[in-house]
């Protein structure tokens, strides 16, 4: 929770328009948010025994360690979402380890994963059809994407997402 707050003021430009995880800028984070919440995962991890909260919090921690080194270790991202989708897999997981997959190994392990998901599950959520649109549109399948990204748009209930997403459609 203390990494994603962190990240509050980088969620929108100075116009309100949705700024992606990827895309932040770190300089906007609250870094000392930030470094209490590395704390408290360190003090977790003295423990052994990593449950949901704990590989939740390190995912939130290797996106926060970009803003010390730039990048992003998504084969540490798929780590830890392999380990949370054993202990408790749901469908926001496995989105997540969908687009973690797809930026570490390529798009079509990552599309491999989101068309595993129970189609019934993933019909009505919203970021299952954004990753799919976004991983589809980096594998070149143009009208598939356009299809994709039409289910999120409409699914969309912040104005701001729906607008990035419009615009990532083309």
């Amino acid at each position: 929770m203390l990494h994603c707050e962190a990240r509050r003021g980088a969620r929108r430009d100075r116009d309100g328009r949705y700024v992606p995880l990827s895309e932040q800028d770190p300089k906007l984070w609250a870094h000392s948010l930030m470094e209490e919440a590395e704390r408290h995962l360190a003090e977790a991890s003295k423990y052994g025994r990593p449950g949901r909260f704990q590989l939740e919090a390190a995912i939130q921690s290797v996106h926060a360690e970009r803003a010390r080194s730039g990048r992003i270790e998504w084969t540490a991202i798929v780590r830890f979402y392999e380990q949370l989708n054993r202990i408790s897999p749901t469908i926001g997981r496995q989105t997540g380890y969908a687009a973690a997959l797809a930026e570490a190994n390529g798009a079509l392990e990552g599309l491999a994963v989101l068309d595993a998901i129970d189609q019934d599950a993933a019909s009505a959520y919203q970021p299952y059809w954004a990753v799919r649109a976004h991983v589809l549109q980096l594998l070149g399948k143009g009208r598939e994407a356009q299809y994709a990204y039409d289910r999120a748009i409409g699914l969309a209930e912040d104005p701001a997402v729906r607008e990035f997403l419009l615009k990532k459609r083309r």
